[in-house]
């Protein structure tokens, strides 16, 4: 039996889904691969639990239940508090798993990688910091990241398929904001945008500023990611991303954003019409192409596979050299934690097989 030892950065909601899933196969994972996953570290921002060997299950759900409560990993009987997560790292190699959404980590995992650690991520910053730390990060295979672009989907693994067996990128055309996707068909059903905005924030679609889905980043964060996949040494202000609200509307505080969505009824009813008068569909899109890209809000004809989109779906179409007359299609669920975390755990154990 292989004991593969894992260190997870990021314990909120998709990180606590991983946890308990991974807990939950590694009997069969034992069975079917010889190899066992044990967790050595986990790790929030205030903190981490660690003893410096396996933690057992019984120490982890404990920590994860008082962690869904509110607690910190620091309070639990076997946390500390830890200046950086990359000092519990041992000499051996393990899978570093960072499913947080914090920034500033490309550094440290650039070293775990080349002091011969793997790297399993969820978390987008990274990949979309400076080239050079993506190089860095990807250039000898020791990281994984799926779940960067698509949730759950094989939209990398997919693309870095075509690319390895000796195909182009013509064209990348994809919808992958589950919030934007809700919120084009909420448009297309008549609502005003105002109220699809308040109902998205009300069942959790949207992050606790709306404006952080509305500012189009998160989407072109993933469009560079893709990008850089497909070896375009691509900056993030190479990838311009058009806002759903006007610049004057970004420097209020988010209870007066709130309070002044009806000041974007009148304009996004009128696109929607003239959508709708061209025989077209409203999607949020982000393209790719060798030659640039872009992400914004455009009228998609009605035979295009983006307008047949329904609600917080996510869909990848990949024009190549090899499929140039009929796109290669990824479509499904592109958001929720459980989805999510299962490609995360994927990536970990087609790495932990690798090793």
């Amino acid at each position: 039996m292989k004991n593969i030892f894992v260190v997870q950065v990021g314990v909120g909601g998709v990180g606590r889904e991983l946890v308990g899933q991974l807990l939950g196969v590694r009997g069969a994972l034992a069975a079917r691969y010889g190899l066992r996953l044990e967790y050595l570290a986990l790790a929030d921002s205030a903190g981490a639990l660690a003893s410096g060997f396996p933690l057992s299950a019984e120490t982890i759900h404990a920590a994860m239940r008082a962690k869904a409560a509110g607690g910190s990993l620091a309070a639990s009987p076997e946390g500390r508090a830890i200046q950086s997560w990359d000092v519990l790292l041992p000499d051996g190699p393990c899978v570093v798993v960072d499913v947080s959404a914090a920034a500033g980590h490309e550094a440290p995992l650039a070293r775990a990688v080349a002091a011969g650690h793997r790297v399993v991520l969820a978390n987008k910053k990274p990949l979309s910091a400076a080239w050079a730390d993506f190089v860095a990060l990807t250039r000898t295979g020791a990281t994984r990241y799926e779940t960067t672009a698509g949730a759950g989907l094989p939209v990398v693994s997919t693309l870095q398929g075509l690319l390895d067996s000796g195909d182009a990128l013509v064209r990348v055309e994809a919808a992958m904001s589950g919030t934007l996707g809700y919120l084009c068909a909420e448009l297309e059903a008549g609502a005003p945008l105002s109220a699809a905005v308040r109902a998205a924030h009300r069942l959790g679609y949207t992050e606790p500023d709306p404006r952080d889905d509305l500012s189009g980043a998160d989407v072109a964060r993933k469009a560079l990611i893709l990008a850089r996949t497909c070896g375009l040494p691509w900056e993030l202000g190479d990838v311009p991303a058009e806002p759903w609200f006007p610049p004057e509307l970004a420097a209020v505080s988010r209870d007066e954003f709130m309070g002044r969505l009806e000041e974007l009824d009148a304009p996004f009813a009128a696109r929607v019409a003239e959508s709708r008068a061209q025989g077209a569909a409203l999607r949020y899109v982000a393209t790719v192409t060798p030659e640039g890209a872009r992400v914004g809000l455009r009228a998609v004809p009605a035979e295009h596979p983006l307008a047949s989109l329904r609600g917080p779906d996510n869909l990848f179409s990949f024009t190549t050299t090899r499929y140039a007359e009929q796109p290669l299609v990824v479509r499904g669920p592109g958001a929720g934690q459980a989805v999510t975390a299962a490609g995360v755990l994927a990536d970990v154990v087609a790495t932990a097989r690798e090793m």
